[in-house]
């Protein structure tokens, strides 16, 4: 699906950035000095990263800030082939409209081969005169070292439920839409501090209906519910139940459409929120891990997920009778 409300409701300058106060106010001040490091951007994705290097550019550069910035997604062009092209076709020429430097956005740096930073980090130093670059990454440790220690690193953290609301309910508001409590709720639940999927989710949803409520929310983004899961945890770990539970894993499979993985990761969120002792919850989340390292593996989903639901059924069956 395309981004289309991700683009028409970016923020196009730094004080608009919200949920990365820290940040934004450090990156104003380079646009108040109009000086700049390289910098280096690390954390999960939908916090901001490229929002705040484009709103960086805008302003440094002003209106014509595009003949001065270069965006390229190394995850697409990741070989030693595009540091030696593009971007040194681009560091290598002088920044135009006066402005002391060009700024180089490599988004998904961590995506970039071995020999690709090791040619980048030289081509850094080459042509500081006239082009800085930024970095995006979600695992800085990806990063080589000498790249790292040229650059200022900001940490980018999971956007707070208030921000991500704040931020809905304007769109909500420009969009004509109409949400209940419930789906606020659930867009908070669903993104999991990624402004950028709460936004998709909303606009998948939009394309429903005009009110929007959770349910609504949950069957457009094909997301179990939580209280399904807990349901079916509980049919498991307090009844005993492992038809009732298996019978329950079928209507989440067929009947909402989701995938295996889908579900080991909503039970992985589930389990933390279960009234169990903390033991009990270790040995749960080692049994999810090596469930779901399976299924990546190739394991059938449904036999590891059966397993997954009889290995719960015994820790049940273990907690009462030490109780």
């Amino acid at each position: 699906m395309d981004d289309i409300w991700i683009e028409k409701y970016r923020p196009s300058t730094l004080s608009e950035v919200v949920g990365q106060r820290e940040i934004v106010s450090r990156l104003m001040s380079y646009v108040k000095t109009h000086s700049l490091p390289h910098l280096l951007f690390a954390g999960p994705a939908g916090t901001g990263k490229t929002t705040c290097a484009v709103a960086l550019a805008r302003g440094l550069f002003g209106e014509d800030w595009r003949q001065n910035f270069l965006e390229l997604n190394a995850s697409d062009e990741r070989g030693i082939g595009i540091v030696r092209g593009k971007i040194k076709d681009f560091a290598r020429v002088a920044p135009l409209n006066m402005a002391f430097f060009k700024i180089i956005f490599l988004d998904e740096a961590d995506a970039l081969t071995h020999d690709a930073q090791a040619a980048l980090r030289r081509t850094m130093e080459r042509f500081t005169q006239t082009c800085r670059f930024i970095l995006s990454c979600n695992y800085s440790s990806k990063i080589i070292e000498p790249i790292q220690s040229r650059c200022a690193v900001f940490r980018f953290r999971p956007l707070l439920p208030e921000d991500i609301r704040d931020y809905l309910e304007k769109i909500a508001a420009s969009e004509s839409l109409e949400l209940t409590e419930d789906a606020y709720e659930a867009l908070v639940y669903l993104s999991s501090g990624d402004m950028r999927k709460a936004i998709n989710a909303l606009q998948v949803a939009s394309s429903l209906h005009t009110k929007i409520d959770a349910d609504v929310l949950y069957r457009a983004s094909a997301t179990a519910r939580p209280e399904d899961i807990r349901e079916l945890l509980d049919s498991v770990i307090v009844e005993s139940d492992f038809m009732g539970a298996r019978n329950l894993l079928d209507r989440l499979l067929i009947d909402h459409g989701l995938s295996g993985e889908d579900i080991i990761r909503e039970v992985h969120r589930a389990v933390f929120n279960l009234n169990l002792p903390e033991i009990e919850k270790v040995r749960l989340m080692d049994t999810v891990g090596e469930i779901e390292f399976r299924m990546v593996e190739g394991g059938n989903e449904r036999i590891q997920l059966e397993t997954l639901l009889a290995h719960f059924m015994i820790a049940g069956e273990r907690i009462h009778n030490t109780t």
